[in-house]
């Protein structure tokens, strides 16, 4: 699976996790997870190439209690795993 698809089923995982997902323009300063309003928001930062915003997703969701209860796939959920750590 290429990067950008992989980012793409990582945000997917995360929406699945109850995240509202936003992708902005941080200028490389920001992102990550934060919850305000009652809502998780994982905001992933547009000016970071596209393997840093895998990694940034991926930290967020490895982070997540939530990951252990989903209905994803064993692979996807080791690779969430593996970036974490890596």
């Amino acid at each position: 699976m290429r990067t950008v698809e992989r980012l793409e089923e990582y945000l997917r995982v995360a929406e699945q996790c109850g995240y509202e997902t936003r992708q902005e323009w941080l200028d490389g300063n920001g992102g990550g997870v934060c919850e305000f309003g009652g809502k998780k928001w994982l905001f992933v930062d547009l000016a970071l190439s596209t393997v840093e915003q895998l990694a940034q997703v991926s930290e967020a969701l490895a982070a997540d209690a939530n990951l252990t209860s989903m209905a994803i796939s064993k692979g996807i959920r080791s690779e969430i795993r593996t970036h974490h750590v890596a």
